[in-house]
């Protein structure tokens, strides 16, 4: 009797694996956005210009050159590497070149790429690219973004592959993140408070994705929610990114008024003289381009954020003489 019943609980098994794969494999399908889903529209280019500032669309996308200051921000041929815990990610090719960028791309697809993080071929994109904050977008914003981007040149050359290390590099376990933490979608402006607030909110989470870099992140790489703009570690493990909730930025020897942030955000110059570094000089470069009236609106939301006790910054090494 051993030996049949070894072999009921062994099939049983059997069946209840094959049916867990079978429903993750379901759960985790890429989502898409069908063509169907976008009404008449007639894009605004000038708009999508902004949409690019605020995103810093050129400060990841723009082919890299070693001085900063020769980067065409136009040229949208990708290739810059961009470091993590779980292996380096190789910016793609966004220009209209239609071969090697996105010239074949229908306006579907870029939607798809933006809320869902769906490439055009139906495969999950890695979370790198962030559009657990571009999912917030309005949808008239993201169509006048590829409006914008078909208007500036193609740049032919893929880029190369991300170096991922198993299991890091099998995109469907990307469908398991997003059942996790990919949840949401666009912008809901606030009754309650200012349309100048909500123009911040609404750049500060969806476009501008400042969450993305100012939020320390668990182990899955997600942001933790109750941590939220409190600061911690660069995303690419080099340096440390300030909390920039109240308890960061209104305490400390350097307190920060709503028109420090809106001045910061055009010139980079924080209120004890000094200036911005690292990869906050790409941010101002983009900020900088924005309105005065959109550099304040998001100086109003900043400062309204709850302040947040983030990660404690660990002491900086001594030099050895």
């Amino acid at each position: 009797m051993r030996w049949p019943r070894l072999r009921t609980f062994a099939l049983i098994g059997a069946a209840g694996s094959i049916a867990g794969l079978a429903a993750f494999w379901i759960l985790t399908l890429p989502a898409v956005v069908p063509a169907s889903a976008l009404p008449p529209y007639s894009p605004n280019p000038d708009n999508g210009k902004t949409m690019f500032d605020i995103g810093g669309c050129a400060s990841c996308h723009a082919v890299p050159n070693k001085d900063p200051d020769k980067v065409d921000r136009t040229r949208l041929g990708g290739g810059l590497g961009v470091k993590s815990p779980f292996g380096t990610f190789y910016v793609p090719n966004i220009s209209p070149d239609p071969r090697d960028g996105i010239g074949n791309w229908s306006e579907a697809n870029f939607v798809t790429a933006l809320w869902k993080g769906t490439s055009e071929h139906g495969n999950h994109l890695f979370p790198t690219f962030p559009y657990a904050s571009y999912q917030h977008m309005r949808l008239d914003d993201v169509r006048d973004l590829f409006a914008y981007i078909k208007t500036l040149p193609p740049v032919a050359g893929k880029v190369r592959r991300h170096d991922l290390s198993f299991p890091f590099n099998v995109r469907r376990l990307v469908g398991g993140w997003k059942l996790l933490f990919l949840h949401g979608g666009p912008f809901v402006p606030d009754p309650s408070n200012s349309a100048q607030w909500n123009r911040g909110a609404y750049l500060v989470e969806g476009p501008g994705h400042c969450a993305e870099c100012h939020s320390p992140r668990n182990a899955l790489g997600a942001i933790i929610a109750s941590e939220r703009f409190a600061g911690g570690p660069a995303p690419d493990g080099d340096g440390w990114v300030p909390n920039i909730t109240p308890l960061g930025l209104q305490h400390g020897n350097e307190v920060w008024s709503e028109k420090d942030i809106a001045s910061f955000l055009n010139d980079g110059m924080t209120p004890s003289g000094d200036f911005a570094g690292g990869a906050m000089t790409e941010v101002i470069r983009n900020t900088s381009l924005l309105s005065a009236n959109d550099r304040a609106a998001i100086a109003a939301y900043v400062v309204s954020l709850p302040p947040t006790q983030g990660p404690t910054r660990p002491p900086k090494k001594k030099k050895e003489n």
